[in-house]
């Protein structure tokens, strides 16, 4: 493995942001539980997070728009302008969220004003996630892009840890009237004030090199559909192995919390607890799985986290399903997630490593998008239906279903490790590998 160093300003402007647009959209879903009544009229518990739930899922519905229009501004205007805009939009749907009037007062208009906050995050997130895997992989040296591309996942995780360490703070300094009453809106102003600080942060970033030799040799059709269309075999790549990894992910972090507490039976504290805690041990072992993967490829690792979760997700959920205490949730759970972590350490630099520079931000982000819409998105909503049928096994099923479709990609596909980002690298390391310039 090269020993080139690492580019922590580069690292760490690239995910500070993630970690913010990933707070604002896990706050969402883990406050689900006591701002449901706030929206809807009275009636059964699970039909109110079943609505909830729909609104969680509309906003991954936005995010192939936004994995269009913002991976192509990206790709023509460069991984940085991309990133200031994502992290202005949500912080935008942020407040909006903080600031929508209750079902009491105007009638379900309150719900209304939460889907156009959900629609505008998920075109933010749309084209968060292919500038951010886009520029960390492209600032990063062959032979560490792995364990710097991880770091998404770190943020993406920190920002849920943000997000369920201020509900446990909440939980154990407000009544639960409170929080249903007004304290759940404490969040999403955060978010909208942490996006402001991030704006600024984001304008201090240097463009990749990569992009920047791209930019002086091809002023055209950079970032557009007929450009991704000539490389459908990586887009529909990206997509499949995006299927099972999208599914099992939101299955042991967003869903997680919701389940312990209505289907286990755990107080909602002691689910948040165990989300946390378990949350805190997945984050550290990405950039220890990302390193793994610039050692001996990034095929091994999703291989086993599809056997896994084929195999795992029936037994590990079933028994989820029944504990009684914080212990046996934790390491039920920090099982799943270990499994999870094969997929999310490295799945952002795959996807960068597979496109040219010219279309790699579209090519990330608009497969992606469309992958989530149809299986990460729907997830929550869809383990939801499962149980409000009787059939909350069902749900097992069709997880470990997608892992096995995805675990056919993994063993099919090529290895990228390799994979030389621009001709400026190609040139230094002077060796003959895999070009994706």
């Amino acid at each position: 493995m090269s020993k080139a160093r690492v580019p922590w300003k580069a690292v760490i402007g690239g995910s500070i942001g993630n970690m913010v647009e990933w707070y604002d959209w896990f706050v969402y879903s883990s406050f689900a539980i006591y701002f449901a009544a706030s929206f809807f009229p009275e009636g059964n518990d699970t039909a109110k997070l079943l609505n909830t739930a729909a609104i969680f899922a509309v906003g991954f519905f936005m995010r192939p728009l936004g994995g269009w229009l913002l991976g192509r501004y990206a790709d023509r205007r460069g991984r940085k302008a991309a990133l200031t805009l994502t992290v202005t939009l949500m912080s935008a749907s942020a407040l909006l969220i903080a600031i929508a009037p209750t079902y009491e007062a105007v009638g379900y208009f309150g719900a209304l004003v939460l889907v156009v906050a959900r629609l505008l995050q998920g075109l933010s997130v749309g084209g968060e996630y292919a500038a951010s895997a886009t520029y960390l992989t492209e600032a990063t040296p062959r032979g560490r892009r792995g364990f710097a591309s991880s770091f998404q996942y770190v943020s993406m995780t920190a920002g849920q840890l943000v997000g369920l360490g201020l509900q446990i703070i909440l939980q154990n300094t407000m009544s639960k009237e409170a929080l249903s009453s007004y304290g759940w809106r404490i969040p999403f102003v955060v978010g909208a004030l942490a996006a402001a600080v991030v704006f600024y942060l984001r304008r201090n970033l240097l463009e990749t090199e990569a992009y920047d030799e791209e930019e002086r040799e091809h002023a055209k059709g950079r970032g557009t559909i007929r450009a991704l269309l000539g490389h459908k075999k990586e887009a529909l790549l990206v997509i499949a192995l995006t299927m099972g990894g999208t599914v099992a992910y939101y299955t042991y972090t967003t869903y997680l919390t919701k389940y312990l507490s209505n289907t286990a039976g755990l107080p909602k504290e002691t689910a948040t607890l165990v989300s946390f805690c378990a949350l805190f041990i997945f984050m550290c072992l990405q950039p220890l799985a990302g390193g793994l993967s610039d050692r001996i490829g990034r095929r091994p690792l999703l291989i086993t986290f599809g056997i896994g979760s084929m195999l795992g997700t029936v037994p590990l959920m079933t028994a989820l399903g029944g504990v009684q205490g914080f212990g046996g949730g934790l390491v039920l759970s920090l099982i799943g997630l270990v499994i999870v972590t094969g997929y999310t350490s490295i799945n952002a630099v795959v996807k960068a490593e597979l496109f040219p520079t010219n279309v790699r931000a579209l090519g990330v982000a608009l497969p992606y998008a469309i992958a989530n819409a149809l299986f990460g998105g729907t997830a929550e909503y869809v383990a939801l239906w499962f149980k409000d049928s009787g059939i909350e096994s069902g749900f097992f099923w069709y997880v470990s279903g997608c892992a096995a479709v995805s675990l056919v990609v993994y063993l099919t596909m090529r290895e990228t490790r390799d994979a030389a980002l621009s001709r400026t690298e190609l040139v230094t390391q002077g060796e003959s590998v895999p070009t994706r310039v």
